[in-house]
């Protein structure tokens, strides 16, 4: 019986070396590598301006402070993603207001923000312990990868004057008619973690054209010292968000190689397709034509309702095929429960998604084989044969 891993991280000796490297040096923290990291994602996302942070929640919680959010203001955002979308905008007593999804995607329904933005009340959740105020921004979240209908939602932006904080912590080398992702809002934001499209072990980075905004985030990733200040002296109420040269310098070997990464992954994602798309029970992720390059994070298949996806889960776990559900609802989460009275039922196509939603194993360094052993373990534990 094979044992394959839910995810593995693509390094080579290169990416080593360039760790052991830094090591050998006094330089840990606040060196060089951090700046040579931003200038070679500016260079490779065409931003102005980068600030990398240890992950990709500090950098939408640095996102969030720079749009001026605060206490009561509302955002609209989506349900269907991983919390930290939803918890930057929390850690700023900000208030979500979610929409549901496109059923397609899973991307923010562009069509639901923009009514959302005319018609705010009737979308506020029910309960909060912040009293409501102003409609400051969106924040959408490039689902597994695949681009957010961008255009439609910053045309919505610009009518009612919103800022947009581009949630791409899933989707770094995406392109969106030809645009790379984390490019359309007045911030984007990338992660690294480890089963990630390219790694720092713990890593993020902010890009954005506003180089009054990067200044201050830069200010605020280091305790609030801004420039000028003393080794003790800090200007703004900031927090520990740097990311480490270590981290930094496996980022400058990896972004070199990050085309090369994604073409492995779209084409691991080309095998599970072929055959996934011959069992029966089985949906495949959709790819739009907006969608113009799709950076493979994760390869998330939906099963046939009635699908009992625990008991497949046990069943698989025993074949050594990890499989995991993908995502869990924002808004129904026990805390998001307590705090704004969610209940099942509100956001019904993120809940379906929610519910029928499998990763299964997927990184760039899969072989055929691997990918023949999963497709072949689900076709026999779905059909029973």
């Amino acid at each position: 019986m094979l044992k394959i891993p839910m995810s593995s991280p693509d390094l080579t000796e290169s990416d080593r070396q360039a760790v052991i490297e830094v090591i050998n040096t006094p330089i840990l923290s606040l060196g060089p590598k951090i700046v040579e990291f931003e200038q070679a994602f500016c260079a490779y996302t065409g931003a102005k301006q980068a600030v990398a942070v240890n992950s990709g929640t500090a950098g939408l919680h640095l996102c969030v402070h720079a749009a001026g959010i605060g206490p009561g203001d509302l955002v609209i955002t989506t349900p269907f993603s991983f919390v930290a979308s939803t918890n930057a905008l929390l850690f700023e007593q900000a208030i979500p207001v979610f929409v549901d999804v496109d059923p397609a995607t899973g991307n923010i329904d562009p069509e639901l923000v923009s009514d959302a933005a005319k018609n705010i009340e009737k979308y506020l959740p029910r309960a909060s312990h912040t009293a409501p105020g102003t409609l400051k921004a969106i924040l959408p979240v490039d689902v597994f990868g695949q681009p957010a209908a961008m255009d439609k939602i910053n045309a919505v932006a610009r009518e009612h004057g919103l800022k947009v904080i581009e949630d791409s912590c899933e989707a770094i080398g995406a392109t969106y008619k030809g645009q790379q992702a984390g490019t359309f809002g007045d911030y984007g934001i990338f992660a690294f973690y480890p089963n990630k499209q390219m790694t720092t072990g713990e890593g993020g980075v902010i890009i954005t054209n506003d180089e009054k905004a990067a200044d201050f985030m830069r200010a605020l990733r280091n305790q609030g010292r801004a420039p000028g200040d003393t080794w003790l002296s800090h200007t703004y109420l900031g927090y520990n968000y740097r990311l480490d040269e270590m981290s930094a310098a496996l980022g400058i070997t990896q972004i070199k190689r990050l085309d090369e990464m994604l073409a492995k992954r779209e084409t691991i994602a080309g095998w599970y397709a072929e055959r996934l798309s011959e069992i029966p029970g089985i949906e495949i992720p959709v790819v739009v034509p907006e969608t113009t390059r799709m950076s493979w994070f994760v390869y998330v298949i939906r099963l046939a309702k009635g699908i009992d996806r625990a008991e497949l889960a046990k069943r698989l776990e025993a074949r050594g095929v990890p499989i995991r559900p993908y995502f869990l609802p924002i808004h129904l989460q026990p805390y998001m429960v307590e705090r704004f009275g969610y209940r099942e039922g509100d956001f019904p196509v993120t809940e379906d998604l929610g519910r029928r939603g499998v990763a299964v194993p997927f990184s760039g360094v899969m072989t055929e084989a691997q990918v023949d052993y999963v497709c072949e373990a689900l076709r026999q534990e779905i059909l029973g044969v």
